[in-house]
């Protein structure tokens, strides 16, 4: 079977073109811009088209023969690429049904990682982990990974580990045999046009689902008193938000490490102390407060809950490494979110020593409200004495460096392009 992947090189669609080609089909695609997978796809021998997608590319594989059209959430209606294969009668799925078709055709055990925040790291560690203990785990992961490829299959595997992803009800075309949720709060007002609807479609996830984890305010439960053995407090990495997330992610790996020995009818011998060990060795993930450079640090955080939790892990490495303080440097991610979550960023810089706020990264827009401005949300602050206005470009990088060079912790949190610049200008 010959897979086209339409917006092939990003974090959403470059792990599953991995996985795919691993399991054996051809795949190749196309995308406006090299993304954070490009260099993965190329080494794996997938080709890969970047430049405008006008159809011209899809239209010579197309002799070649194209038997499905997978394409990301982003694209709209009238894409050109996607109107061809329309046109021609080819499948044309987004990627969640492409990944369902997979698990089933190749047989696997979905442990499926959804939540509002800390899906990403959940999932990565327990990638990190099944890895460090041999399990027969294939993976896709939506972000880079610095210990192992965003997604790989091998043959005779029996899971699948899976960021499920709530944007646009993806996550609702699977049926896992765990589901292991992070947290649950509001997000993408866009798609859910209220809390209520939003909290739904996680109630249904959770019903389709064999078993379940999940993080409460009382802790971390499971459907039964065998799933909940680690606790957040049970490990010693930096912020509340990861401890929760490796409490989530051994306790996930211990289901799939018991179902290992019943499957093969061996008697249970089980070493906790060990996968705590593994976990607390876990190397991170990229744009999860990932270390750029000696005290620069960059994070996917974009929603009140998910800053203020990274703002704690900030706060926490400063002070394990004796960093003066902590300078966060914020980009707000699309208009239409920012009106649902405003009320949200009041507490949630507080700790920091100084913050720049930059204009919002504007992304599916609807273009009958108001284009909130960075005075207007740092009004909204508890502590906005200790903020101001910036925009990317030199004078901010001068600021950053010389809050480095004054042995502060700076952290960029953005799920903008604001990241990139902060590459280009410290890295290179």
């Amino acid at each position: 079977m010959n897979i086209y992947i339409s917006g092939i090189s990003g974090t959403g669609l470059g792990p599953l073109a991995l996985m795919a080609k691993k399991a054996g089909y051809r795949v190749f695609g196309s995308d406006l811009a090299q993304g954070a997978i490009y260099d993965e796809l190329v080494q794996a021998g997938i080709e890969v088209y970047i430049g405008e997608q006008d159809g011209s590319f899809l239209k010579e594989k197309m002799k070649e023969g194209v038997d499905w059209f997978c394409y990301t959430s982003a694209l709209p209606k009238e894409h050109a690429e996607l109107a061809l294969a329309r046109e021609a009668g080819i499948k044309c799925t987004k990627r969640d049904d492409f990944t369902a078709f997979l698990v089933e055709k190749l047989g696997l055990k979905m442990i499926a990682v959804a939540g509002t925040h800390g899906k990403t790291t959940t999932t990565a560690m327990i990638v990190w982990a099944a890895l460090k203990l041999g399990l027969p785990a294939s993976y896709i992961v939506g972000t880079t990974l610095h210990f192992a490829p965003s997604g790989a299959y091998h043959e005779g595997d029996k899971y699948f580990i899976y960021e499920a992803d709530e944007y646009d009800r993806n996550f609702l075309k699977y049926h896992p045999w765990l589901a292991v949720i992070p947290s649950v709060s509001y997000d993408h007002p866009d798609i859910y046009k209220t809390r209520e609807v939003y909290l739904e479609a996680f109630s249904q996830f959770e019903s389709q689902s064999e078993s379940v984890i999940r993080n409460t305010a009382e802790g971390i439960v499971g459907d039964d008193d065998f799933l909940a053995i680690y606790k957040p407090e049970d490990f010693g990495l930096a912020g509340e938000a990861r401890r929760i997330d490796a409490a989530l992610a051994a306790n996930a790996v211990k289901r799939m490490q018991f179902n290992e020995y019943e499957s093969k009818g061996i008697e249970v011998s089980y070493n906790a102390s060990y996968l705590i060990s593994v976990l607390n060795e876990f190397p991170g993930v990229g744009r999860r407060f990932e270390k750029i450079s000696e005290g620069l640090y960059t994070d996917y955080a974009h929603h009140p809950e998910e800053i203020a939790a990274t703002i704690k892990m900030a706060l926490e490495e400063a002070k394990l490494t004796g960093r003066k303080g902590v300078v966060a440097v914020y980009e707000p991610h699309q208009n239409t979110r920012q009106h649902e979550v405003r009320e949200g960023y009041k507490d949630a810089f507080l700790g920091v020593d100084k913050i720049f706020w930059l204009p919002t990264y504007l992304v599916r827009e609807n273009p009958n409200l108001a284009i909130i401005s960075p005075r207007e949300f740092i009004k909204d602050l508890e502590n906005s004495e200790i903020a101001e206005t910036s925009e990317v470009g030199e004078d901010l990088g001068r600021r950053i460096r010389e809050y480095l060079s004054e042995d502060y912790l700076v952290l960029l949190m953005t799920a903008g392009p604001a990241d990139g610049w902060l590459r280009r200008e410290f890295l290179g």
